[in-house]
């Protein structure tokens, strides 16, 4: 019998509109269903019902090393006018040993809200790396 273990999550890939990027690092994730507390006045209980709410969704960052010339994070960034922004949707995929996605992320109508460019350190043994980090508007994952 074939010994069955947990997925690996260092073999992963991003797509936006068909463009496939390689990142370090995607953090964010996730996905939290608020809660709504409620009591009518003539309960027999005292205390509080709890129901599902709205989903909210966390902001997801994405880190990758810093390429010159490659400034496709920063024109995204800079598409914003008169209070519009391009909004992408993005496929995340944590993939297997045949490249082939396993576990998918669909994350809805994505926009960044923050560009961080690399630190500098003059000692420093590091790769550059520069960070987005976005919103959405929806998350739905797909485990194959």
């Amino acid at each position: 019998m074939a010994a069955t273990y947990p997925l690996v999550k260092f073999h992963f890939q991003v797509d936006w509109g068909g463009t496939k990027i390689g990142f370090t690092e995607v953090t964010g994730l996730d996905v939290e269903t608020e809660v709504v507390e409620y009591r009518h006045g003539a309960s027999p209980e005292y205390s509080k019902i709890k129901m599902p709410g709205m989903q909210k969704f966390s902001n997801i960052t994405l880190k990758r090393g810093t390429f010159k010339g490659d400034n496709e994070l920063f024109e995204w960034w800079n598409s914003v006018s008169l209070n519009t922004i391009e909004r992408r949707n993005i496929t995340i995929s944590l993939l297997n040993e045949n490249h082939e996605p396993v576990v998918t992320w669909k994350v809805k109508n994505a926009w960044p809200t923050k560009i961080q460019s690399t630190d500098l350190k003059a000692d420093g043994n590091e790769v550059a790396i520069e960070s987005m980090e976005i919103v959405h508007e929806g998350l739905m994952i797909q485990n194959e």
